[in-house]
């Protein structure tokens, strides 16, 4: 395993078929839906990782997104960062899984959150008393069903800027799907050395960002910088001599545009509005996905 920066290449989808299909399985399962190129990125983060079992994982960035229920699910202890915060966690996710808050203001007990479908399903429409009980009943199966996953998630709403409560040399990987990009590149040096800290010698960050070719850019759809070759290198601080692909550029983001991997597994939410990072759900990328290797230094 070496650091780097490497654009992504769709060919990881078909390399690894069997690790796609149990992302797609776990996602449908979970209610979730891709994002943009998301499939991709976890692939090459979670193929890349090595052993999951047992590891202490921080996923930057997470939300409510795939990567930690993947970990979860194959034995690894994961803190689960962001600054959004989850403590109202629907149930679906608590059912499935071992989660806890890292403070108690990090995560409302399950109790809390029973009509929380109802919300969900609402949203300023008109929901049938049937429905209604049907949703609320679906919320007490969550509540008394007992987590399978091996592993846990712990949830932490915190700036990533700051994981005060997360010790130095605790994590054994951080990983990070399309989320640091979303950061100034100041604020992202910031969260880089708060990243670095609490990694173990020789610990690995995974992160997935936008790849811009010849300048830094602002893509303004999905609230995010895409950054050069040279930006990436001093933003993560690493060597001048770091391995890159961004001499591919054209011809990676030419075999991502033509994925219909990709493009038949986009979040239907796309096909709302012209108001997102592929309006009216018109798979068109205007940039590609480029992952950074970072390893800790003894």
């Amino acid at each position: 395993m070496n650091q780097a920066t490497e654009i992504l290449s769709v060919d990881l989808l078909d390399q690894h078929l069997s690790l796609v299909e149990a992302l797609k399985s776990l996602a449908a399962s979970l209610g979730l839906e891709f994002v943009l190129h998301y499939l991709l990125d976890l692939t090459w983060i979670i193929s890349q990782l090595g052993e999951i079992k047992g590891k202490h994982i921080l996923d930057a960035g997470a939300g409510t997104g795939l990567m930690q229920w993947h970990l979860a699910q194959n034995g690894a202890e994961v803190i689960s960062v962001d600054r959004m915060s989850r403590a109202d966690l629907p149930l679906r996710f608590r059912s499935r899984f071992q989660v806890q808050g890292l403070r108690s203001e990090d995560l409302l007990p399950a109790s809390r959150v029973i009509g929380s479908n109802v919300a969900i399903h609402s949203q300023g429409k008109h929901i049938s008393p049937v429905k209604k009980t049907l949703l609320r009943l679906r919320d007490v199966y969550y509540l008394v069903k007992r987590p399978s996953a091996p592993g846990r998630v712990i949830i932490y709403n915190q700036d990533l800027t700051n994981l005060e409560h997360i010790a130095d040399n605790s994590m054994d990987a951080v990983v990070a799907v399309s989320a640091l990009e979303h950061n100034t590149p100041e604020g992202l040096q910031a969260v880089v050395k708060e990243i670095t800290r609490v990694l173990k010698p020789g610990g690995v960050l995974r992160a997935t960002l936008g790849a811009g070719k010849d300048q830094d850019w602002w893509h303004e759809p999905s609230s995010g910088w895409c950054y050069t070759d040279a930006s990436l290198r001093r933003l993560f601080d690493l060597p001048p001599d770091t391995p890159s692909n961004y001499a591919r550029h054209d011809e990676l983001l030419a075999t991502l545009r033509n994925c219909p991997e990709l493009r038949d597994n986009l979040a239907g939410f796309y096909k709302q509005s012209d108001q997102n990072g592929m309006p009216w759900g018109v798979w068109d990328p205007q940039y590609q996905p480029v992952g950074v290797c970072k390893i800790k230094s003894g």
